[in-house]
């Protein structure tokens, strides 16, 4: 079995969600379609997430959440910069991100944050519903870097 990178997934899972954005942008207009590609894309990261977490590890701290981040670093797509790292605890930045260029080379820069940013917190639910995460700035929205800070809920 050939296996694919995570940019050349998303790049194969864009171009059908094009398809379906644009026939669900002449039907229903822009703010419909749009949720529709939000709501579909958050479906799918809480799965992901989900079958990320494993039988193994039932509650997974942001140590675990962490150890992901190699996995989501290679073929040179996200260059991150870990702040802080602990149970509770995550902050990173990203300097690069080659989502953003692939999806504005796509043409749909309209809505990458929907196809891809969209999938950050949506991924936290299925990992652990615990996990929060806060973000204020986005390569995707024009920043020149963007802020992840994740929060894991104590009891």
């Amino acid at each position: 079995m050939t296996k694919i990178s995570m940019l050349e997934l998303r790049r194969a899972e864009a171009a059908i969600l094009k398809d379906v954005y644009d026939v669900a942008l002449e039907r229903h207009g822009k703010e419909e379609a749009q949720e529709i590609i939000s709501e579909a894309v958050k479906r799918s990261a809480i799965a992901q997430g989900k079958s990320m977490r494993g039988s193994s590890n039932p509650e997974p701290d942001l140590e675990d959440f962490a150890d992901l981040i190699p996995l989501w670093e290679l073929d040179g797509v996200l260059e991150v910069d870990i702040l802080h790292r602990s149970k509770d605890r995550l902050d990173f930045d990203i300097r690069k991100c080659k989502y953003s260029q692939m999806y504005r080379e796509m043409g749909l820069a309209e809505i990458g944050h929907l196809l891809s940013c969209n999938r950050d917190g949506a991924f936290c639910t299925g990992y652990n519903p615990d996990i929060t995460l806060k973000r204020s700035r986005t390569i995707m929205g024009g920043d020149k870097s963007c802020d992840f800070r994740f929060t894991l809920k104590k009891d």
